[in-house]
């Protein structure tokens, strides 16, 4: 069931607006489409980029050195010039569904709709983070779009708008599907006026909170901003973001942990400082069903390179902190010299410490959605990384431009 507002509405809502989408005008987009640049590595891109020369990694991902970013925009611009891609006759709206089985076994279909969301200041309102982000001191998003005057990646917005999801059922003019690593990803065009007023309507008197993206969100404000100063104007296609909006219901989103490793320590330092707000019990070494036993039971795991051991918060160790493991880590180690990086993936954090890249990591459980609902409309941000959604949008199967038309 979805899940239930806890605070009144903001009084500023934001804009969502449908615009004149490019696609590829390909029928087949199994290798053009790609997922995300900020979960692929050099490997990733170049077995992408080798499937296709229109592969859209070639923009999203340019290689090179300084030049790069105006090599995106000469290959985007020649795209568009020879026909790979095509902009729609009339602003549109894009539904985009995604049928899959979750990792706890539970099938899942999930629905948004993609379109041009309002960029808005920091605080006014109406767009709202649910996590503190980590500083990124490159540029490399804010350089790619100012080049290529194009959004490319959306932002995963979750709508506090009731009912969104009944309103995406009907499908819309098919565009295209992919099915990767199990996921259906399935794509229709909306562009019938009544419908795009429907759907616009329903999204606007409601906050809209950011889900994952809010790097990308922040440099759409950067953007914007630059914008502003250049042009004298605030209407420009820049007040407006790429965003997938869906609907904040619980059944249909998946939230995994993003687990904590640990450098500038060692293990049993680290081991030691944890001791002090947790109970610490030997345990085999962790396995998928240990993360299902750590949600039922209510415990997080410690892994160093001596094995693994169970820490249950002990009495009273964390009256006064909100109940989210990545705010009792910060708290359980505060003062503490231990340096925090952020890991998806039981194997993936095993093989860190296994390697020396950490001196050890501690496995956390995911944040629910009502925890989430909750701490973004109580004005509290989380920590950071302490979402992990899943699975990724696709990035490719809608380009929003951001140059005027």
């Amino acid at each position: 069931m979805a899940v239930k507002v806890v605070a009144c509405q903001s009084e500023r809502v934001p804009r969502f607006e449908p615009f004149r989408a490019l696609r590829y005008a390909a029928s087949d987009l199994d290798d053009l489409i790609a997922p995300p640049y900020d979960v692929l590595s050099p490997d990733d891109v170049a077995e992408l980029a080798a499937r296709s020369p229109s592969n859209i990694v070639h923009v999203d991902v340019p290689a090179g050195g300084d030049e790069r970013y105006e090599n995106a925009a000469r290959v985007l611009a020649g795209w568009v010039d020879d026909g790979v891609l095509v902009a729609d006759d009339e602003p549109s709206f894009t539904i985009y569904r995604m049928l899959f089985t979750d990792a706890t076994g539970a099938d899942r279909a999930l629905v948004g709709v993609l379109g041009g969301l309002e960029v808005v200041d920091v605080g006014a309102g109406g767009v709202l983070p649910h996590e503190r982000t980590t500083p990124k001191a490159s540029t490399d998003r804010f350089d790619l779009t100012r080049a290529t005057s194009a959004n490319l990646s959306p932002v995963w917005g979750l709508s506090l708008a009731a009912g969104l999801s009944e309103l995406l059922a009907e499908p819309g003019e098919p565009v295209g599907e992919v099915m990767v690593d199990g996921v259906r990803h399935i794509v229709e065009r909306v562009s019938d006026p009544e419908r795009v007023a429907a759907i616009r309507d329903h999204v606007a008197p409601h906050d809209v909170l950011i889900a994952d993206g809010h790097h990308r969100y922040s440099i759409s404000r950067t953007y914007r901003d630059e914008v502003r100063a250049t042009t004298g104007h605030s209407d420009t296609p820049a007040e407006q973001t790429l965003a997938f909006i869906g609907e904040l219901v619980a059944e249909q989103l998946s939230v995994e942990a993003i687990h904590r490793i640990y450098t500038g320590v060692t293990a049993d330092e680290l081991a030691a400082t944890l001791a002090g707000s947790f109970d610490l019990t030997p345990i085999d070494d962790p396995t998928p069903a240990t993360l299902a036993a750590m949600v039922a039971e209510g415990f997080l795991v410690l892994i160093t390179p001596e094995g693994a051991q169970r820490l249950d918060a002990k009495p009273a160790a964390f009256d006064g902190v909100r109940a989210i493991d990545g705010a009792w880590l910060e708290h359980a180690l505060a003062g503490s010299p231990a340096v925090v990086d952020y890991q998806h993936g039981l194997a993936e954090v095993t093989a860190a410490v296994e390697s020396g890249r950490a001196a050890a990591a501690v496995l956390i459980r995911p944040v629910s959605v009502a925890e989430i609902e909750r701490t973004a409309r109580e004005g509290v941000l989380m920590p950071p990384k302490s979402t992990f959604f899943t699975p990724k949008l696709r990035t490719g199967f809608v380009i929003r431009p951001l140059s005027q038309t």
